[in-house]
């Protein structure tokens, strides 16, 4: 009798969870924001188009700048390069102004590199910034999923449904807290 109660109250847990699931995933599936996957063919072609791209850059992609270097130098936007841009033709048209040890050609290529890079780097950031957005909606459905999952493991688990509680002991070591370090006394 005791055994017939116990399977009883299993079978109306696990529908409990199941009725939970689902409601669960419809209401997932009406906020899902994003339903497409990369096919192993087009990620490779992507990769070899990106690769293609490093490649075409590989002389002009020069430093590994570290972070106490990027802050030394002058950064250039819209504005600056416009004042070099001015300042550099205004050399140019009057060169009894211009300073001897001023390298005119050599500032007009830095300039004219400097202009062609960033052309390059604003549809870059643009990418970057939809591929990060992507992978933030992507990313946030896959883990509101996982956690629907986890949280009707964890009700199973507490719920004594066969087969749930190793599942439950695997996922939520994802939520362990870490230790704190103890603090050295002086």
């Amino acid at each position: 009798m005791m055994k017939a109660i116990t399977d009883l109250s299993t079978a109306l847990m696990a529908k409990n969870i199941s009725s939970y699931l689902q409601l669960k995933t419809t209401t997932m599936s009406q906020e899902n924001q994003i339903s497409t996957t990369i096919t192993a063919e087009k990620l490779t072609d992507i990769t070899n188009k990106l690769n293609d791209v490093n490649a075409s850059l590989a002389g002009i992609l020069l430093f590994n700048l570290t972070a106490d270097e990027r802050r030394a130098m002058r950064t250039l936007g819209d504005k600056t390069l416009a004042f070099v841009q001015k300042s550099l033709e205004y050399a140019e048209n009057y060169p009894s102004l211009l300073p001897a040890y001023l390298d005119l050609p050599e500032a007009k290529k830095d300039f004219a590199l400097s202009r062609d890079v960033y052309t390059i780097l604003q549809q870059v950031n643009t990418l970057q910034r939809a591929l990060e957005d992507t992978m933030m909606v992507a990313g946030s459905e896959a883990y509101d999923a996982a956690l629907i999952y986890y949280n009707s493991i964890k009700a199973a688990s507490r719920g004594n449904v066969p087969g749930s509680e190793a599942i439950y002991n695997d996922l939520q070591q994802r939520f362990a807290l870490k230790p704190k370090k103890a603090v050295a006394k002086p």
